[in-house]
């Protein structure tokens, strides 16, 4: 009996191991989502498991971000294409795109809501103004705080400029740079397999604690919301991915919403979503120096999820004050809502704060923006969840279209 036991549990192991990581992951949110149903007292007891995970991908997140980029930039050659130019420019059109969409169904769906005294917990910024000058002092901060804070527009900023003045270092530095960047990237990997258990902490405890019956309070608000980030992630980004690869777009998409959006539902953080990312775009074949600072860029400006959700709930704030909103301003609110939106932090709960900015545009007050700022909180579990999966899928989708445009045998469905 002993014998049985010893040889069956290395086997299950063993299989375990050979099982997809989107697998392993569905075990354990389906383990998670058990947990909380039939034993929600014991449910938080495993909320450690996720606040592990989450902070060890919060740990390395930074480093191999800055380790990967100066060792992208300090290797490139003259002359050698890193398709950035495109990749910049779907960024662009994907969370512009996303913002328009949010102002036509808030438009044939509005919605309405009942305004109290509530408010959010954090302050948010006075103008666009502001988002722009905290982008432009988070560029120049010092690298060290940087890293400690995980600021990823300043680590990107130090990372580009120390590789492009180690481009004329000697090729042992380079190399060595290299070696770093791929013993950072096998530590990342380490990690990332560790999801299924911070997955199953996470769901168990979410659940368990929260529960999503006052989320039906705002079933419409939230409708609205999620059939946008749909329609984005399953019509807008496959027509640009199309547009710029002119292949079937939907394999890249399916993989992309699968292995980086799931993740990223979870750990509701662009930021913590890097590694995956990385990992993702190695699996697909992209082009290295490519992804190396496409993907951290794209955590940090590419939020499609956050133009919706900034669009959305303002719509319905100038609804429910019965303010109309004619085509200019619309036009307006969706260019203000995409420079809002990359000015979001990579963390959960970025986008509601600067709601106020956009409300700001139709005389909105910020005693009443702030109410609705704290309605978005409430309905926060779905919303950011989503958005986050949504702006970390976009990130490998843009990537894995810019490279396939120049080389189509180089992504790997």
């Amino acid at each position: 009996m002993t014998a049985t036991t010893s040889v069956s549990t290395p086997g299950l192991w063993a299989r375990l191991r050979r099982t997809s990581l989107v697998a392993r992951i569905a075990i354990g949110l389906v383990l998670g989502i058990a947990l909380a149903g039939l034993a929600p007292g014991a449910a938080p007891s495993v909320a450690i498991l996720g606040q592990l995970f989450v902070t060890a991908l919060k740990g390395v997140a930074p480093l191999l971000v800055f380790v990967l980029v100066i060792a992208s930039v300090a290797s490139h050659q003259h002359g050698q294409e890193t398709h950035m130019r495109p990749i910049l420019l779907l960024y662009a059109l994907g969370t512009l795109g996303a913002a328009v969409i949010a102002v036509l169904a808030s438009t044939v769906f509005p919605s309405t809501l009942a305004l109290a005294a509530d408010a959010a917990p954090k302050a948010s910024p006075d103008g666009v103004g502001e988002v722009l000058g905290n982008l432009l002092l988070s560029a120049v901060d010092n690298p060290v705080h940087a890293l400690m804070s995980a600021n990823y527009i300043g680590i990107l900023a130090w990372a580009i400029g120390l590789g492009f003045t180690l481009r004329h270092a000697g090729a042992p530095t380079r190399a060595l740079l290299q070696d770093v960047a791929d013993a950072v990237s096998g530590l990342a990997r380490l990690v990332i397999g560790l999801a299924p258990i911070g997955i199953f902490g996470l769901v168990a405890s979410t659940l368990a604690e929260a529960g999503l019956g006052t989320l039906w309070r705002y079933a419409h608000l939230l409708a609205v919301l999620l059939g946008c980030m749909a329609f984005v992630a399953l019509v807008l980004n496959p027509l640009i991915a199309w547009l710029m690869m002119r292949r079937n777009p939907y394999p890249l998409v399916f993989a992309s919403l699968r292995e980086s959006g799931v993740p990223a539902f979870f750990t509701r953080s662009s930021a913590v979503n890097i590694p995956i990312n990385m990992a993702l775009c190695d699996r697909l074949g992209l082009h290295r120096e490519t992804y190396a600072i496409s993907i951290p860029l794209g955590a940090t400006v590419n939020m499609a999820g956050a133009a919706v959700t900034i669009t959305v709930v303002t719509m319905v704030a100038a609804h429910t004050l019965g303010i109309a909103i004619d085509l200019p301003s619309a036009i307006l609110l969706s260019i203000v809502a995409s420079i809002a939106a990359c000015g979001v932090s990579g963390v959960a709960g970025g986008s509601l704060l600067l709601i106020p900015v956009a409300c700001s545009l139709f005389g909105i007050t910020g005693d009443v923006a702030m109410q609705v700022v704290a309605i978005g909180f409430i309905i926060s579990v779905l919303q950011d969840s989503v958005e986050t999966a949504l702006n970390s899928s976009t990130d490998v989708v843009f990537t894995g279209a810019a490279c396939a445009a120049r080389d189509p045998q180089s992504v790997r469905i």
